[in-house]
């Protein structure tokens, strides 16, 4: 089932702000999104098929046992694309550790193979992490292949039978980015909707307030956090936020051997490091990049570098590592790619404010996607994760480098112009080929577009932002279904048997 044949976007129509021979702007808000809602800490290799389900578990537990009940049989029901590519992404994993109500941002990665074999052994499970429980992994986490919920391709349904007979049913949808929906809030008002003093549903809304206000869109952005946090607390998390990006490209830097999953796909990253490094030693991050450093500024070095940390962050990914949906765990490794590249090779006098100027300002535009079109791979392929990842960190490099407001909107057009279509065709369901290296193909075609904006001027642009993503959201209804992460078609259907099995 395609969007066409019937799915309902979890948004309000269309509602255009400056396509041509439009004029005026309806104002109707959809949901206020933060900095922090855009970037979420979380576990590989997907954030719409691990992450959210993970989350999606966690709440319909807390759901149940805020009601007091004891619960004596858990089904959980897996539909569309979760069905389809759910083994390779890790869902059915992420489901169980929801269940245990282990918590995504914290939980001890090293022993989450343990649990699970565990789990599937003993065909018992702690409940909410307080109650002993019979499941069986394979039979009451049932795969649905050839059914889909009305409302979103990565439907879930849990069904709990309590001991007093009665049950107690909830359906989640997985949107994209780690967000996740009950399908009550679907039909209601955003529950998230925060009165912001520069409230924007579009960018046409975003570059009239900079230049009204004067800002920069991540002061714009510093602004509108306020309605949520005090200023250094925002600034804290978001530092919070690159600490983790930085420790995974770190990390992946120097793991080597095969990722998991039967393709058989050999880390790239550790190699790469090696060899850039002469094979010298760095113990730690900062020595690290200080080596980096050291190495020159020849373009086919920076190139070089540039690959390594996509590659780094999207190998770490696809071994159920920790990462930060940006905006999409399959997107991951743009964003934190770019903004390495930058502190290392424009080397700023203060980069924890560079890091922070950059992701606010990335999150803007990552919001603008999700409110206008989507961020769900489900729903629009994967020009709607590494597309969007590479227009969000376009803009945030261009303003980073001194680029104006609308510069920033340019350098974001272009980058997603030049997505727009992009298939999402795991091969085998897995998040590795071909999305570990589409991530470094995004980075590159991020900085060139920034520095394509850095040089041109947008009033002469035939192309507008809005535009753009507006184009985005009808490629993706025209878009063929099996081309939406279902493993049904495009290269995943095109590598051999042999190759594509365990």
């Amino acid at each position: 089932m395609s969007i066409a044949d019937g799915f309902a976007p979890a948004r309000t129509p269309w509602r255009h702000c400056d396509l041509p021979g439009k004029s005026g702007r309806e104002v109707v808000f959809r949901e206020s999104i933060s900095v922090l809602d855009m970037f979420k800490v979380g576990v590989g290799p997907s954030s719409s098929h691990t992450l959210g389900p993970w989350v999606a578990a966690r709440r319909f537990v807390a759901t149940v046992l805020a009601g007091g009940h004891r619960v004596s049989q858990v089904k959980v029901f897996l539909y569309g694309s979760l069905a389809k590519t759910g083994k390779g992404h890790g869902t059915d994993i992420a489901i169980l550790m929801g269940l245990c109500d282990e918590d995504p941002v914290t939980c001890n990665l090293d022993s989450l193979g343990s649990v699970i074999d565990s789990i599937r052994q003993q065909k018992i499970f702690r409940f909410g992490g307080v109650q002993s429980l019979a499941f069986d992994p394979y039979t009451d986490l049932v795969f649905c292949h050839d059914e889909s919920l009305p409302r979103h391709p990565n439907g879930m349904r849990f069904v709990a039978e309590l001991v007093s007979g009665a049950s107690i049913t909830d359906v989640y949808y997985s949107v994209g980015g780690g967000f996740v929906s009950h399908e009550q809030e679907l039909d209601q008002q955003s529950s998230t909707l925060v009165l912001l003093p520069y409230p924007i549903e579009c960018a046409a809304d975003l570059a009239d307030w900079c230049c009204s206000s004067g800002m920069s869109i991540s002061g714009v952005v510093a602004e509108n956090e306020k309605a949520w946090r005090e200023p250094n607390a925002t600034r804290q998390q978001v530092l919070a936020i690159w600490e983790v990006m930085r420790t995974c490209i770190f990390k992946g830097c120097h793991i080597g051997g095969e990722l998991p999953g039967g393709l058989r796909v050999e880390r790239r990253a550790y190699g790469l490091n090696q060899r850039l490094l002469n094979g010298n030693e760095c113990p730690d991050y900062n020595s690290w990049c200080i080596a980096i450093a050291s190495g020159g500024q020849g373009f086919a070095y920076t190139l070089d570098w540039l690959s390594c940390f996509a590659l780094a962050v999207n190998e770490q990914n696809a071994a159920f590592g920790r990462v930060v949906t940006a905006p999409t765990n399959g997107a991951a490794g743009v964003i934190p790619a770019v903004l390495q590249y930058m502190l290392i090779f424009d080397d700023p006098d203060d980069s924890d404010a560079m890091a922070v100027k950059f992701l606010l300002t990335a999150s803007e535009i990552g919001c603008l996607f999700k409110k206008r079109a989507t961020i769900s791979a489900a729903m629009g392929g994967c020009q709607a994760e590494i597309g969007v990842s590479s227009a969000m960190a376009a803009a945030a490099l261009t303003e980073c480098r001194g680029g104006s407001a609308a510069q920033c909107l340019m350098a974001a057009e272009i980058a997603m112009e030049h997505h727009l279509g992009m298939t999402c065709d795991p091969v085998r369901g897995l998040v590795q080929v071909p999305c570990i290296e589409r991530n470094v193909m995004g980075a590159i075609k991020a900085i060139t577009a920034s520095q394509l904006a850095l040089s041109g001027s947008p009033d002469k642009a035939r192309v507008s932002l809005d535009a753009v993503i507006h184009t985005m959201w009808e490629t993706a209804q025209d878009m063929n279904h099996k081309y939406k992460e279902t493993s049904d078609g495009g290269l995943a259907t095109a590598i051999p048997a042999s190759l594509s099995e365990c």
